[in-house]
């Protein structure tokens, strides 16, 4: 997942929860508002009702308060309780007055909202009102508890005076605040999201630009980075990168002029000194322990001059090679490094390749490359060397493989160091300077290649070379 995709996502997060805590506390105020006015309401009704009672009953009369009393929203009903010490059973008694609106059906609460009613003298309780084929109607329903103002027949009369109004009205103001919420926040997470995206991508264009030339200084020889002139971070970046380059690019170029000129100045003192044992040991009489010390001083002499020349071979490759790159035809390029190397190879060199296999690169440092692997298999002691070649979708792969010790497991991840040896005693005494592994790694990078090496200890050992499939060039006229 890369960068501007998390940053959308995290934006997405934090306006999700966010939008999530707005909505809830908007749903949860506007409905604490809408309740507290229904019961604003519902208690004005409550006082008007017991207000008329009052006044009627002590006349005698009950028919009509509700009606008149009550807006038409509200639902009204009067019951009469007879016994001193009514109960929730008592409730059904006389109702003295209901509202029309009720269509003759009466209010039925719990009987735990009952009990609370004659407990504490109110309560408040929902009820419903079946409305035939349509859902029941929901309603908020306060009751209060009142003694008759006279009793006849010298009894404790009662009343519970209900007044109720549906919860529809109510119920679809919220509902219609949560549909709207739900759209304006999908559109809102859906801009929110394209507009995150498009912002975190363009703000990213100049570090995308940046690395992709940044990839360039190695690939094509850039040395500097283009430098925006927005005058913000990312010119800031460019301009320390840049910096960062120079400081590189004085250090390389001060490794790699050192290392040809102390390579270069190596190699007359040394020519002078594989000269002076030559002539000693062709024209002076010598005893056998100064011909064994002059023999020394010539393997030295000749295992330094290959070290000077790979020194400069590795500070050509640090300074820039310069390649022909240009179709080469592999299978005669293996079939040449094996005739060279029969003749002095007691074991056996096999090349497994197809006709006419090309590949883009420089055929003397290929050379170079396949030849160095071939003498690294001989050094190990192998007795059979296998050049193979695989060519998977526009790759071509050479695989060195023999049949010697093998290679330990923890020297693998160094082979290709410089002045690396797995067994140095051996190296130094075949005349290895420890930078041929180096310099075939260096020769195929730059060529747009891989290498790498497989090994089992007693078995033997593969390097694998890939390099990029190459046409093969038209026939030249005669």
């Amino acid at each position: 997942m890369n960068l501007r995709t998390r940053i959308t996502l995290l934006t997405l997060l934090v306006l999700s929860l966010s939008l999530l805590f707005i909505g809830a506390s908007v749903y949860a105020l506007l409905q604490r508002y809408l309740y507290q006015t229904l019961r604003s309401e519902l208690q004005d009704a409550m006082a008007q009702v017991i207000q008329q009672y009052e006044i009627e009953f002590s006349t005698g009369s009950r028919s009509g308060v509700l009606n008149r009393v009550l807006p038409p929203s509200v639902y009204g009903e009067i019951d009469l309780l007879i016994p001193s010490r009514p109960t929730p059973d008592s409730f059904v008694n006389e109702v003295i007055a209901a509202t029309s609106r009720t269509l003759g059906q009466r209010l039925l609460l719990t009987p735990n909202d009952y009990a609370t009613l004659l407990e504490k003298g109110e309560v408040w309780a929902t009820a419903q009102l079946p409305q035939g084929e349509r859902p029941p109607l929901r309603l908020l329903v306060y009751g209060v508890l009142v003694k008759a103002p006279t009793a006849p027949l010298n009894l404790e009369t009662w009343v519970a005076i209900f007044v109720a109004k549906p919860l529809r009205p109510l119920e679809s103001t919220l509902a219609e605040l949560s549909r709207v919420f739900l759209f304006t926040s999908f559109f809102v997470l859906t801009l929110g999201g394209v507009l995150t995206y498009l912002l975190v991508a363009r703000t990213l264009e100049p570090l995308e630009a940046i690395a992709q030339k940044a990839e360039e200084v190695s690939i094509k020889g850039r040395t500097r980075l283009p430098e925006p002139e927005t005058h913000d971070e990312v010119s800031a970046l460019a301009r320390a990168l840049n910096r960062m380059l120079e400081r590189l690019e004085h250090a390389f170029q001060t490794q790699s002029r050192f290392l040809a000129d102390a390579s270069h100045e190596l190699r007359t003192p040394i020519t002078a000194i594989l000269g002076h044992v030559g002539y000693l040991l062709r024209r002076t009489p010598v005893n056998e322990v100064q011909r064994e010390s002059l023999e020394t001083i010539r393997r030295e002499g000749e295992r330094m001059t290959k070290l000077v020349t790979d020194l400069l071979e590795l500070a050509g490759s640090e300074g820039g090679w310069r390649f022909e790159i240009r179709p080469v035809e592999l299978s005669g390029l293996l079939a040449e490094i094996a005739a060279e190397y029969a003749p002095a190879f007691e074991g056996e060199i096999v090349v497994e390749a197809p006709e006419e296999v090309w590949v883009e690169g420089d055929e003397e440092r290929l050379h170079q490359v396949f030849a160095n692997l071939v003498a690294n298999a001989v050094k190990a002691g192998a007795s059979r060397i296998v050049l193979r070649v695989r060519r998977p979708a526009g790759r071509v792969i050479v695989q060195v493989s023999d049949n010697g010790p093998g290679i330990p497991p923890e020297h693998l991840p160094h082979l290709f160091e410089r002045f690396y040896r797995v067994d140095k005693a051996r190296d130094r005494a075949a005349g290895g300077s420890g930078l041929g592994l180096a310099i075939v790694k260096a020769i195929v990078e730059a060529l747009g290649g891989e290498v790498w090496v497989e090994s089992q200890v007693g078995e033997g050992t593969t390097f694998s070379v890939s390099l990029k499939h190459a046409a093969a060039p038209p026939p030249r006229r005669r």
